[in-house]
């Protein structure tokens, strides 16, 4: 029976990426995404819990990163896909270690660091005060459109 190994991943990166070119011409990028979770404790007060994640990225992905095609910086809000890698070395006292990393097939940009993807609209939302007040309020209406033009 075949497995599947993928992770997907929205977080904020927690370095700007590092690459690496080796001796061949290859290249591999790497960076550190944080994800968090909010959630309520047993007191009702706000918890965050962050993870780390080491991402990685071979060929493409890293030659466009290189290359300034994609220009990934520290918080900017990403999504990771790719799949989880365990790989052990050996540290400079003798010791066995153990690294797990997300080897990235795709990283896409949701939003600039210091940018909430919330606030990304063009125009700004149309209110209609009508239920409210019995009049209509054509100051709310975005330009260029009145309310016969709009689809709701």
């Amino acid at each position: 029976m075949a497995g599947l190994n993928k992770a997907m991943l929205i977080g904020r990166l927690g370095k700007d990426p590092e690459v690496i070119t080796f001796d061949n011409g290859g290249k591999k990028m790497t960076v550190s995404l944080a994800t968090s979770e909010r959630y309520r404790d047993r007191d009702g007060n706000w918890q965050e819990q962050t993870e780390w994640h080491n991402i990685i990225a071979w060929s493409n992905l890293a030659n466009d990163v290189a290359e300034g095609r994609r220009n990934y910086v520290k918080g900017d809000l990403m999504f990771v896909e790719g799949r989880i890698k365990t790989r052990q070395y050996t540290d400079s006292q003798g010791n066995t270690r153990y690294i797990t990393e997300i080897v990235a097939d795709k990283m896409n940009l949701i939003s600039k660091s210091g940018t909430n993807p919330e606030q990304r609209s063009e125009a700004p939302p149309y209110v209609d005060n009508k239920s409210v007040s019995g009049e209509s309020n054509h100051e709310n209406t975005p330009s260029g459109t009145s309310e016969d033009d709009l689809p709701f």
